[in-house]
């Protein structure tokens, strides 16, 4: 099953009152599983950069200047999504922001079917505990060391290890058990090697046997060999 986990980063809180998109970062996982492809750009957001999100993101105003706007990475977002399920956490947050832009340039908006919570899988799973991104990676044991601030892209990857983590790890993803239904499309096919034309030559010589035989005498009847000759 292929999924595209994501997230965003954006110049406040809410896509309605004029808070724009400047990050985009997607990560491909097929059957929880990274596949090492990815997809990332910044976006001029055609407005300034509060300070407050100059703190998180490190990124002031003038930095997004020679970015693209939304209009001109759509295509490409879109063509790499594909039809796939969106991950995301907080997914109701991106998934608002994302639909602000396609409408904002009119293209058809994405259904709220096609965003998968791990917010809410998380409070399902840890309830009463903090199940922030960094909570998760902390609980889980997923280094930080590089997230000195957020970007869209390094969130997204960090997620996909989480979202692998509550399906159960590695060890579920590299099942070899599989169900009735996928075993004929997954089920592994192992070439069989051609028999050899000629048998290998006996490595044994005859000097070698007749000095084990000599060894056998030695040791006298009790040598576990002669017990199964």
């Amino acid at each position: 099953m292929r999924e595209i986990v994501f997230d965003t980063e954006t110049t406040g809180f809410n896509a309605n009152s004029g808070d724009r998109i400047t990050e985009i970062g997607c990560v491909e996982v097929v059957n929880f599983l990274p596949t090492g492809k990815t997809w990332q750009t910044y976006i001029n957001p055609e407005r300034d950069i509060p300070e407050e999100v100059v703190k998180i993101t490190g990124h002031r105003t003038a930095f997004y200047y020679d970015k693209p706007k939304f209009a001109e990475i759509a295509d490409s977002f879109l063509d790499f999504i594909g039809d796939a399920r969106l991950v995301a956490h907080n997914a109701s947050f991106d998934r608002g922001f994302i639909n602000a832009e396609l409408k904002r340039h009119r293209l058809a908006l994405l259904p709220q079917d096609r965003f998968f919570d791990t917010l809410i899988l998380a409070r399902e799973m840890f309830p009463g505990s903090p199940n922030s991104l960094d909570a998760l990676c902390r609980r889980m044991q997923i280094s930080l060391e590089s997230r000195e601030f957020h970007g869209a892209l390094l969130d997204a990857q960090l997620l996909a290890e989480v979202y692998l983590g509550l399906n159960g790890g590695r060890e579920r993803a590299l099942d070899l058990r599989f169900s009735k239904e996928n075993k004929s499309e997954s089920e592994i096919k192992w070439s069989q090697r051609p028999p050899r034309k000629s048998p290998l030559p006996n490595p044994i010589t005859e000097e070698d046997t007749k000095r084990h035989e000599l060894f056998l005498k030695e040791l006298g009847a009790p040598a576990i060999w002669k017990q199964y000759q």
